[in-house]
């Protein structure tokens, strides 16, 4: 779902780089003095300055540290990541950004629970040619998706895990090991419920690719049906609606949260390097 950045001058990511550079500018620093004072690599600034490269969230904190600019930087961040996304997607986005209630089904592990070597294999694995900038350009934007489960207050998520994606491992044992202990991890979060569905469970209703449904804080919903390379939104009530219903089906289907949880658990301890 990642597409070229664009060269659009307002664009949030050139509003950010610019920025970045008007405050180091200000300050009277070099971008030497920068490194040494947030620890990042002077090169790598640099990119962030001309919207070369899009950071991470810890990068934007350091720097909203640095400049005393409360929380400015991440602020902007938020807003330019989208640029990385095509629009149905970024729509989407932003829906999941303001929801409250969250219920997704994934034939894969999704992209709020991937650690940052799973989400390095997996976007490297595509059918297009991707250039290692382009890689870590695609993980940070993976990765910045994950600060809203932090949010205050965090949206409730439940999660219905298809078995098969339990059972295709990464080629690296601990690579693998340590996604499969994220996923444990997360089930210790109050606000955030995985169920695995067994193959046991049969065929369903949403076996052609993963399902979001997302509820707003006014009561409105959204439908977000996502394929291998195809994504569709849909907010007509009555579709929301029947998708629900599908969803609900699926998860009377699967294990129960702390079966579920055992089943994680199984798997981590035989995943061991």
């Amino acid at each position: 779902m990642l597409e070229k950045n664009s060269e659009n001058e307002d664009s949030a990511r050139r509003v950010l780089a610019c920025e970045l550079r008007r405050l180091r500018e200000a300050a009277g620093k070099s971008l030497a003095q920068l490194a040494e004072e947030t620890n990042y690599d002077r090169t790598y600034l640099h990119r962030l300055e001309t919207g070369e490269r899009l950071s991470k969230l810890p990068v934007m904190e350091a720097l909203d540290r640095v400049h005393g600019t409360g929380e400015l930087l991440v602020r902007l961040w938020r807003l330019a990541r989208l640029d990385a996304f095509k629009d149905k997607y970024r729509l989407f986005m932003q829906y999941e950004a303001k929801a409250t209630v969250m219920q997704k089904y994934a034939t894969v592990i999704p992209g709020l629970l991937q650690t940052e070597d799973f989400a390095r294999l997996v976007l490297s694995l595509g059918p297009a040619e991707i250039s290692p900038d382009e890689l870590e350009e695609a993980v940070a934007a993976r990765l910045g998706r994950q600060e809203l489960l932090h949010r205050s207050p965090p949206p409730n998520v439940r999660i219905i895990l298809d078995e098969a994606a339990l059972r295709r491992p990464a080629p690296d044992r601990k690579v693998w090991h340590e996604q499969l202990t994220r996923l444990v991890v997360a089930t210790d979060s109050p606000h955030l419920l995985i169920q695995v569905l067994p193959f046991s469970a049969g065929t369903h209703g949403l076996m052609d690719g993963s399902l979001s449904l997302l509820w707003m804080a006014d009561g409105s919903a959204v439908a977000y049906l996502e394929g291998n390379n195809s994504g569709d939104l849909l907010e007509e009530p009555a579709e929301v609606a029947r998708y629900r219903l599908a969803y609900d089906r699926l998860r009377d289907a699967a294990l129960s949260p702390s079966d579920s949880v055992a089943f994680l658990r199984q798997l981590v301890e035989d995943s061991r390097p």
